[in-house]
């Protein structure tokens, strides 16, 4: 599938190397400049749409997606079309991969769901990086969730005189220590056992440490638990926010980067709006005296973190259990976790005093076309009886598709194509310090229902306060 450079180069080595034992006998082309004609000595049997009648035609016995350039919607197609034909298939890498030189049958390997995404491995400038973290010290809270694991994976590789591994849970800790130890380095691994919302504790840690960059990417995630629990998104994600400010202004830090979300873009659920306000405490933060620079850096969905969808839906099919879509028409935006990790590093280094940095997504996905796709990889057909999909109706506090931009706000180019600036309009950073002890006043004695309303006053979105208080539930 692809006459184009990649298709011809494959159909070129697979004549030439005999011990492949594979031969190309066509090609599928949406040019239609093309189709009718020989590329390589080879028919050019019609559109990706007669794919089926083509490998009938020829009698293929495997398809090899070779359109490197492919958005991820292009992919998702293709995959469907592979699996309608009924025969095995396989895909060259992304153009970042094969960016050095001409694609190489060794490339070429399975459909992974990463694939289905379209997004590109980022290249990474460590030049730049190391410049700032080489021999230096620098804090990952959250250093045992997803994000904040791949942070410190990315970092030691930039040779950090010292990587404080902050967490609450021990497990998760001790997990990633042991992982980063056994990879060796010169680096000095410190775990440090503390919950961000312990202010007292982060005191004591500021006379034994002064680490000069701080990435704050502890949070509690995941929209319906925070709704259940809206006490804890609050304490966590705001004041725990509020405390790792403090404690970045007592050491004197150089940097300090909040890890948003997309959920803190018009914020319709607790837990984007508790990481709103922490944004809003960041921009307080950096119109205060002192040296540090403190930024934001908001990204989407982050394809295989902890209770990401995919990751959900592949074990759901391995339980051969349906695949929940909340709603036929829901999408989401979505990129890799070593992407959202080199590009948090990437606008660190970039470092401009008070900026809000949005990450590039790419296109949003259909999680209905993500789920039909995810059962194609594995095996699954529309009509053989597999796990299938269940519509389940949307839960409180999502959305029907995210925004990455608040109303108001406006994107601005930064040195870098996959990071954008926002020009920050929404909110008012001082109303943020001022209503925080209310917030974590309501939060302590479990006034969930004066909690939303609060949020919905200071932030100016009427629906927080309209979310229904859920019964039963922790």
């Amino acid at each position: 599938m692809g006459a184009g450079s990649a298709g011809r180069s494959l159909a070129d080595e697979m004549r030439a190397a005999t011990d492949l034992g594979l031969q190309p006998v066509g090609f599928v082309d949406d040019d239609p400049a093309l189709q009718g004609t020989l590329v390589a000595d080879l028919p050019v049997l019609g559109g990706t749409q007669e794919l089926v009648a083509a490998a009938r035609q020829v009698d293929a016995g495997e398809i090899l997606i070779a359109i490197p350039s492919a958005r991820g919607s292009v992919i998702r197609r293709l995959v469907l079309l592979c699996k309608r034909a009924g025969l095995p298939f396989r895909i060259v890498p992304g153009l970042r991969a094969i960016i050095e030189g001409d694609v190489s049958f060794k490339q070429v390997r399975a459909v992974a769901p990463e694939d289905l995404l379209g997004r590109e491995t980022v290249t990474f400038q460590a030049g730049r990086a190391r410049e700032v973290v080489a021999g230096r010290s620098v804090m990952v809270t959250g250093a045992g969730g997803s994000i904040g694991g791949e942070l410190c994976r990315q970092l030691v590789k930039l040779e950090p005189a010292e990587l404080l591994l902050l967490g609450r849970g021990e497990n998760s800790i001790f997990e990633i220590h042991g992982e980063l130890a056994a990879a060796g380095g010169a680096t000095r691994l410190v775990p440090l056992i503390c919950d961000v919302r312990d202010s007292a504790r982060l005191t004591v840690l500021a006379g034994r440490h002064r680490p000069a960059l701080i990435l704050h990417a502890a949070a509690h995630k995941h929209v319906p638990l925070m709704e259940e629990n809206p006490e804890e998104a609050t304490v966590v994600n705001a004041g725990g926010t509020a405390n790792v400010i403090a404690f970045a202004r007592r050491v004197g830090a150089e940097r300090f980067v909040l890890i948003s979300t997309d959920k803190a873009a018009e914020p319709c659920s607790v837990m984007g709006a508790t990481k709103k306000v922490a944004e809003l405490l960041v921009r307080h933060a950096q119109t205060l005296d002192g040296s540090t620079r403190f930024m934001t850096v908001r990204f989407g969905n982050v394809l295989g973190s902890r209770g990401s969808v995919v990751p959900f839906f592949m074990q759901r099919m391995a339980a051969g259990r349906p695949l929940p879509v909340t709603h036929e028409a829901m999408t989401r935006y979505f990129m890799t976790i070593r992407e959202a990790a080199l590009l948090v590093i990437e606008a660190m280094v970039l470092g401009e005093r008070g900026a809000t940095y949005i990450l590039e997504m790419g296109e949003p996905v259909p999680i209905l076309e993500l789920a039909r796709n995810l059962l194609a990889l594995s095996g699954f057909g529309p009509d053989d009886g597999g796990p299938g999909i269940e519509i389940v109706g949307m839960r409180p506090g999502e959305k029907l598709h995210e925004s990455l931009l608040d109303a108001g706000e406006t994107l601005e180019p930064s040195p870098s194509p996959l990071i954008h600036r926002a020009r920050c309009s929404a909110g008012d950073p001082t109303a943020a310090v001022r209503c925080l002890p209310d917030l974590l006043d309501l939060a302590g004695r479990g006034d969930r229902d004066g909690l939303r309303r609060a949020l919905a006053r200071l932030l100016d979105r009427a629906e927080l306060a309209g979310q229904p208080v859920p019964r039963g539930g922790p």
